[in-house]
């Protein structure tokens, strides 16, 4: 993986995972100060606008992460495991994030949240386990 390549997806990564943890935060964990207020926080429509906008970025940069890192290394054993379940957790996670978009019905738009809040975390674990398995050990 080149520099450039290393260097865009942690920044992108970090971007959408700052903004969803964030933005979830506000959205599902705080109460509005107002019972009439229609979000829990201010910048909670922003964060939601930053994430969707980050999103794309994400996914350009994972499709040549994939052509650069995930194709040449998918009959490497080491971390193969972590790796193709960051690209199962990946498409659910993309796929759930525009599908909620679009949903309309609230019991399809509940569906779509859980599952990409869901993968969106599972995602974000598992990254943590396939990059750590590859630091060197201090004995």
């Amino acid at each position: 993986m080149t520099p450039a390549l290393r260097a865009a997806t942690w920044s992108s990564t970090a971007a959408v995972a700052a903004t969803g943890l964030v933005y979830g935060w506000m959205a599902y964990l705080m109460s509005p100060e107002n019972p009439m207020d229609v979000v829990n926080h201010p910048w909670q429509p922003t964060l939601q606008y930053l994430h969707v906008l980050a999103a794309p970025v994400w996914l350009v940069v994972f499709g040549a992460l994939w052509h650069a890192h995930v194709l040449p290394n998918l009959g490497a054993p080491a971390r193969r495991r972590s790796g193709l379940v960051l690209v199962a957790l990946a498409i659910l996670m993309a796929a759930s994030g525009y599908l909620l978009q679009t949903a309309v019905e609230p019991w399809v738009r509940r569906l779509w949240i859980v599952t990409h809040v869901a993968t969106s975390l599972a995602w974000l674990l598992v990254l943590a386990v396939h990059v750590m398995t590859r630091l060197p050990r201090t004995a």
